[in-house]
């Protein structure tokens, strides 16, 4: 055991870790950016703590820039996708696989912000986890132009850098080793990431909670339909009078 932790703490020279690294975070945050299930924070994370621990000051600078304009390269093309979807009469795979990310509360809810704020709520969108899908699809069907998209997703992709960037430094400024800090800031952006989507589902039982009257039995109180349904017709009997007998007049 010791072992593997002494091989886990010796790192290739600075070099190395710049050759290597800054490619794999420019690849990984934009295949996370196209396929919403690579947990980019954790990288951007990650390498921050690494560059924390470098000697070079420009380090931190060369994460934030590769994190940065890697996520807002792979947002305009998955909205360039998305774009050509809406556009076309079938559709497209990549416009289906916004909507199964995209649950129609989370979406009706960035619709409605998105026409209150603009373009705010595009750069908190990225800030907030699970929240990037909902207003970038909320964007295509408001038939929003690439342009403009794109104008709003800079400041998103920077706040966004900066924040898992911020992330990193903290772990690496509390473990002394480096790959301690990699595994402690790649805990908190995992939960971070997951809390808001555990708290969605342990909530929904208590929205769509309750028992189901829609068979037409009561509740323990007598105000299910059925017994509505009887008062209903008893006012209307008296309502209408006694019922003469047939071919009389009352």
């Amino acid at each position: 055991m010791d072992g593997l932790i002494s091989r886990l703490a010796e790192l290739p020279p600075e070099s190395t870790q710049q050759a290597v690294g800054y490619p794999s975070v420019f690849l990984l945050v934009t295949l996370g950016a196209l396929v919403p299930v690579v947990p980019t924070g954790a990288v951007v994370s990650s390498a921050a703590v690494v560059a924390f621990h470098q000697t070079s000051p420009l380090s931190m600078v060369y994460v934030f820039l590769v994190a940065a304009f890697s996520a807002f390269l792979g947002d305009v093309a998955l909205y360039w996708l998305g774009k050509r979807g809406v556009g076309s009469k079938n559709g497209s795979r990549w416009l289906a696989a916004l909507r199964r990310h995209a649950p129609p509360d989370r979406l009706e809810q960035a619709q409605l912000k998105l026409r209150e704020h603009g373009v705010t709520v595009l750069v908190l969108s990225r800030l907030v986890p699970a929240g990037r899908i909902p207003v970038m699809l909320a964007c295509l069907l408001a038939d929003w132009p690439l342009r403009r998209f794109a104008r709003g997703d800079v400041p998103a992709c920077l706040a966004w850098a900066v924040t898992y960037q911020l992330i990193g430094v903290l772990g690496g400024s509390l473990f002394a080793e480096p790959w301690e800090g990699v595994l402690a800031a790649v805990v908190l952006t995992v939960v971070l990431s997951g809390a808001p989507a555990l708290w969605h589902r342990v909530r929904r039982p208590d929205r769509t909670g309750g028992p189901d009257r829609s068979d037409g039995t009561d509740g323990p109180d007598g105000s299910g339909p059925y017994r509505k349904g009887r008062r209903d017709a008893a006012g209307r009997k008296c309502a209408e009078g006694p019922r003469s007998p047939e071919g009389q007049e009352s």
